[in-house]
């Protein structure tokens, strides 16, 4: 009896272990998430075109895909406490400097410091793995993801209020967001603990194993991990595409304007909080990380190409006069050129207006938010298994330095082939990718023993 009970007590996530760390991401995700549908308009507001606007959405994934591996090393040596507040306090400067900023230079400047310091998520990844066994850490790290989905529901809710009672400053804000990161820097001095175990720390610390891009190499020159990885930066470009265009989407096929927009994040968050803080949990101790990876692929196709083929059908409520008047100025802000007067995107016209345009992009959302939701914390997961328990908070860092090089690459690709061959094409040149990869999954991925490790 007491051996059956320690058995269901290994497949259950121990919330005691994990809700701080929970806890402290979500925290630091809403001031990341109170700022990013800003940070257009903030640019816009200094003079930036729409080309500078798409380089400062890739420059924080950039500096981020330089900077995760050599803190999720450093992690690895010296504990996941220190660098989780190293790179915490980092992210609180950027949001100072992007409060106190006056000119453009100093909007790209804070986007760089914090994505050079921009370890949070990686380190917290390799928190919740040290926390957690092999038959928990898929829904342990799925947390991360739900953490993410709220903050995408509640962190917008915020920024408004913020411009809202701050009379639609933008520096209010980024002021905001400085202190949600205040706060998850005290919650994580004063509740985290050090999660990584001094045997594994004496290990990474006697292997010298040097902090650069020869980590890098090593964990994608691995056959299996390396094929994790390149599935981890591919799915996650053609995601980052889908959520870096989708409001340029919807305005030209739906004519939906900001606020609108703000509804289908919330739509899109509420499905992946689901995904990620529940199901994925019940899902992976069910069919395992192999399968979800699989199934997380090939939805993610099928969602892309609905995405794609949605009917250009705007809302019963639009108006293209009304519409083109709000792209086109009439707002007062910081700076004297007009947001959106550089975005050339073609409206639909008045006619033939209803809900199937919308209902179908809802419906599209679906496989595309469960595909997205189910597979970075299975590949991640995955990644855990198949090295040492001393390389774990590196090969997390590499993963997330994949995840950030994506998302800098999706937005100026996905951009380009927007404005030069449709809005469907981006969609679709995604899922012709995913589906090499889904593929891949299905011929390369095979069940191992746990042992195998």
């Amino acid at each position: 009896m007491e051996v059956t009970n320690t058995i269901e007590s290994n497949d259950k996530l121990d919330m005691r272990k994990i809700l701080p760390v929970f806890v402290i991401i979500l925290i630091d995700l809403l001031g990341l998430t109170i700022i990013i549908p800003l940070m257009p308009f903030y640019a816009a507001s200094y003079g930036a075109d729409a080309s500078l606007i798409g380089l400062l959405g890739a420059v924080y994934p950039a500096a981020q895909f330089i900077g995760a591996p050599f803190l999720g090393r450093l992690s690895d040596r010296f504990g996941r406490k220190p660098v989780l507040i190293v790179s915490q306090i980092g992210t609180m400067l950027g949001f100072l400097l992007l409060g106190f900023a006056n000119a453009l230079w100093m909007i790209f400047l804070a986007r760089l410091i914090d994505g050079l310091s921009g370890a949070n998520i990686s380190t917290a990844q390799a928190v919740i793995s040290d926390s957690t066994n092999e038959k928990t850490r898929t829904q342990g790290l799925g947390l991360v993801g739900a953490a993410f989905g709220i903050g995408f529901v509640f962190g917008p809710v915020i920024g408004f209020v913020a411009l809202f009672l701050g009379q639609n400053n933008y520096h209010i804000p980024a002021f905001v967001s400085a202190f949600f990161s205040l706060v998850s820097i005290l919650l994580t001095i004063f509740m985290l603990k050090e999660t990584l175990s001094p045997e594994n720390k004496a290990r990474s610390l006697t292997t010298k194993r040097e902090v650069s891009l020869k980590g890098f190499w090593e964990a994608m020159s691995k056959p299996l991990v390396g094929l994790l990885l390149v599935f981890m930066f591919f799915q996650q470009f053609a995601f980052g595409q889908f959520q870096q265009l989708l409001s340029l989407f919807t305005l030209n096929r739906l004519g939906m304007s900001a606020s609108s927009n703000s509804i289908l994040f919330v739509y899109v968050g509420i499905i992946i909080v689901a995904v990620q803080g529940y199901f994925i949990g019940k899902w992976s101790r069910k069919f395992g990380e192999i399968k979800l990876v699989r199934f997380g692929l090939s939805l993610l196709v099928v969602g892309l190409v609905l995405v794609a083929f949605t009917p250009r059908q705007p809302l019963p409520s639009y108006n293209q006069q009304a519409v083109a008047a709000e792209l086109s100025g009439g707002r007062t802000l910081p700076g004297e050129t007009p947001p959106t007067q550089s975005l050339q995107v073609s409206l639909p016209p008045d006619g033939n207006k209803g809900l199937l345009g919308i209902g179908w992009l809802m419906l599209a959302m679906i496989p595309m938010a469960v595909g997205g939701g189910v597979l970075q914390p299975s590949i991640n997961s995955l990644l855990t298994r198949n090295v040492s328990p001393a390389e774990i908070g590196g090969t997390l860092g590499v993963s997330a330095a994949l995840l950030s090089g994506a998302n800098a690459l999706a937005p100026v690709a996905g951009g380009a082939v927007f404005q030069w061959l449709g809005s469907s094409v981006p969609f679709l040149f995604g899922a012709a990718i995913v589906a090499v990869m889904a593929v891949l999954a299905f011929t390369k991925l095979k069940p191992r023993p746990v042992e195998a490790r």
